[in-house]
């Protein structure tokens, strides 16, 4: 028996998934629905929903097409915009004009993301942003159901892993299990610029 289209490229898994998020916000303010809106007539909790739409979480195949379903999109048209390429030709340029600017979570402060880079592996899929903290940067501790690694390209900051704090500067890194609350603090007057990437999936312990 045939599969329907969508969900043979779920299977494949030759979607960037990470586009998802982004997708159902674009869509939900098109609809010009809030967060409790899209709770309201999904049954998820706008908390869930908040962390979907920021990329901190991938939703699981059914609440995601219940998103789908309530937000009034075609299947087919939402998951055609998350294929992805399925050939590598053993390298990728990126030109820096390319990077594409995004938000991660509203109504933080001070926080300017660009994706550089998204794509697929066995097993998982990973992100490459490139993350500048403006001088006074805010946002709530947050957590991402991603193991993350950043580098500190410029500038000094504090980062904060629930109870612990570390000052980093230019040439430092940090590796961690984004499921721990996190907050990155820039206190100084100048710009900080960091990369960072999340790795969906599971890592050997």
């Amino acid at each position: 028996m045939n599969q329907e289209p969508q969900q043979d490229a779920v299977n494949s898994g030759h979607l960037v998934y990470h586009r998802i998020g982004g997708l159902i916000r674009r869509y939900r303010k098109e609809k010009g629905l809030k967060l409790l809106d899209l709770s309201g007539v999904t049954g998820i909790k706008s908390a869930m929903l908040s962390k979907i739409e920021n990329g901190r979480m991938l939703p699981t195949i059914p609440t995601l097409f219940t998103i789908i379903q309530k937000l009034g999109i075609k299947t087919e048209t939402f998951f055609a915009e998350l294929s992805a390429e399925h050939h590598f030709p053993g390298y990728i340029l990126i030109p820096k004009d390319s990077y594409t600017p995004y938000e991660k979570e509203e109504g933080a402060t001070g926080f300017e993301y660009q994706s550089i880079l998204e794509n697929n592996f066995e097993g998982g899929a990973f992100q490459i942003s490139l993350l500048t903290l403006r001088p006074g940067a805010q946002r709530q501790p947050v957590t991402t159901a991603a193991y993350e690694y950043l580098y500190v390209l410029s500038g000094n900051l504090q980062y904060q892993l629930e109870d612990k704090t570390f000052d980093l500067s230019e040439g430092d890194s940090l590796f961690f299990d984004g499921n721990i609350a996190h907050v990155p603090v820039n206190s100084q007057k100048t710009t900080v610029k960091l990369l960072v990437m999340y790795f969906f999936g599971e890592l050997n312990r």
